[in-house]
């Protein structure tokens, strides 16, 4: 059964990728193009109660989220961010960084926090039909990078 916060951000329509123990979707809102969320799998709040197992695997997950963000957007930065005041499992906010804007398939995306914190507040929400396309892209990209 998918945790509340995989839910939360649309868990299995928004799903990129996964591996045993990390699931990475889709940020519903973007605060840059291609924001994700990467989510443990595992039933836990704290990032002290990961399991050794899946520290293990999050640096091959991390890996694969920037080679497919990398091709995808060409950001310049890249921020994790473990914010966990709202959802209460172990997850990061993945946001690619960059200066002015990324487009993809007319949906625009702003860095708007460039070249500062992202600004998350200033998202943009893409509609039911550009969120399904940003999806779709980002897991067939996803499935064909080496695991």
């Amino acid at each position: 059964m998918p945790s509340a916060t995989l839910n939360k951000f649309g868990y299995p329509m928004t799903l990129v990728g996964e591996t045993k123990h990390w699931a990475v979707l889709v940020r519903p809102e973007q605060p840059t193009l291609g924001s994700l969320v990467m989510i443990c799998r595992e039933p836990v709040t704290a990032f002290g109660e990961v399991s050794p197992a899946a520290f293990a695997e999050m640096g091959g997950v991390v890996a694969r989220i920037e080679a497919l963000l990398r091709d995808f957007i060409g950001y310049a930065k890249i921020n994790y961010l473990m914010l966990m005041m709202v959802d209460p499992d172990v997850h990061f906010h993945v946001i690619p960084r960059y200066e002015g804007s990324r487009e993809h398939n007319g949906l625009s995306v702003p860095d708007a926090g460039w070249p500062g914190p992202p600004a998350l507040g200033t998202a943009v929400k893409p509609d039911e039909a550009a969120l399904k396309d940003l999806v779709a892209t980002l897991r067939a990209r996803w499935a064909g990078l080496p695991a």
